[in-house]
């Protein structure tokens, strides 16, 4: 059988926005007939084969230390809707990890060219985007969102009556629910979890606003994809403009990847590519060396600059504690306490402080930062 991978690789031309997608089909075993491309180089042409399917416009590639092995094909696609869901074992269904701004990091080496051929599904205009996102839930000294609750009550604003809790993070979702609820209920909005609603997707069709909170990121992540969540948040952000608030693993998912959590995989999600309503990834909690410490344990720092070590990987910004991103369309504040520090692949890592603007890194690649 065929294994698919789906890819997504975002570039950011002006205008407008582009998303890129394709589902990739790798042959194992023996030659399949396949009609090839007119690409140069070995770039694989887009074909106007079925989804998943070996169409027209694929190419064999042959030759090399492992020459014949296998023959590769790239279909252009749409994401799925929840009716194309990916079956799994017993009848149950499971998004399939389609989509985002995907670091080439991850992909097979035949892939990791940006030679690709670009294949346009336009991207809706992120104008109505709108994220806080905040680096933890608690500030020493406070209590839970006490430090980022003036952040949130005027981000929300008067228009927002509900908001819709995502618990995913934690196992104890109704203790969860119910400290979110008290305090979004002190700040004059109704809070409903959406691990009590029986259809957790109709609830994020239907979401005023959208806060996930903190806690291990990948079980979030691994839940979101489990209960096919991804694709409807990334949608009613997006497109619908919905306001949405992150914290700490619900910040690490807004992303394009969690690659740059701190938790531990307790559990294993389908995919490291996140919700990608930014074009970068972030490290909550972030902390600086302690140059009197008798640690020898790898700092924060260079844990980042081990990552930018992989090719292809993008900006991480760092957002100490009591540190919030406000992003609003195309334009990115830093608020809060705190400062941030920004590591780019290649460079000097950037400090700023509350007030900066960081709107450039919604609009440049890392090649240019």
């Amino acid at each position: 059988m065929p294994s698919l991978h789906s890819v997504a690789y975002f570039r950011r031309p002006r205008p407008p926005p582009i998303l890129l997608v394709y589902r990739v089909e790798i042959k194992h075993g023996s030659h399949q007939e396949e009609q090839e491309g007119g690409g140069e180089d070995g770039e694989v042409q887009h074909g106007g084969g079925g989804r998943g399917t070996a169409g027209q416009g694929c190419k064999r590639e042959e030759g090399g230390s492992n020459g014949g092995r296998k023959g590769l094909c790239m279909q252009a696609a749409t994401p799925p809707s929840s009716q194309e869901a990916a079956p799994r074992e017993g009848g149950r269904e499971e998004e399939v990890p389609f989509l985002a701004f995907a670091s080439l990091a991850s992909l097979p080496s035949e892939l990791a060219s940006r030679r690709l051929l670009r294949t346009r599904a336009p991207l809706p205009m992120p104008a109505r985007r709108r994220l806080l996102l905040a680096s933890n839930s608690t500030l020493h000294g406070g209590g839970y969102l006490d430090h980022c609750q003036s952040h949130i009550r005027s981000f929300l604003g008067q228009n927002v009556k509900r908001v819709l809790f995502v618990p995913y993070a934690l196992h104890d979702r109704n203790a969860y629910a119910k400290m979110a609820r008290e305090k979004f209920e002190s700040l004059g909005y109704k809070l409903d979890s959406i691990h009590e609603a029986l259809d957790p997707g109709e609830s994020v069709r239907k979401a005023e606003a959208i806060f996930i909170g903190g806690g291990n990121t990948f079980r979030l992540l691994k839940t979101l994809y489990d209960h096919g969540l991804v694709q409807p948040i990334r949608k009613r952000v997006l497109e619908d403009g919905v306001p949405y608030i992150g914290s700490s693993a619900g910040t690490n998912v807004a992303t394009i990847s969690i690659n740059t959590t701190n938790d531990m995989p307790i559990v294993y999600p389908p995919s490291l590519l996140a919700l990608g309503l930014v074009p970068f990834n972030i490290n909550p909690h972030y902390l600086d060396p302690d140059v009197n410490s008798t640690h020898m344990g790898e700092t924060r720092e260079k844990r980042i600059q081990q990552y930018h070590e992989e090719p292809n990987t993008p900006p991480v910004l760092g957002l100490r504690e009591g540190c919030l991103l406000l992003v609003e369309g195309e334009k990115a504040t830093l608020q809060g306490k705190t400062g941030a520090r920004l590591f780019v692949r290649g460079a000097t890592p950037t400090e700023y402080e509350p007030g900066a603007d960081l709107s450039f890194l919604l609009h440049e690649g890392p090649e240019k930062l």
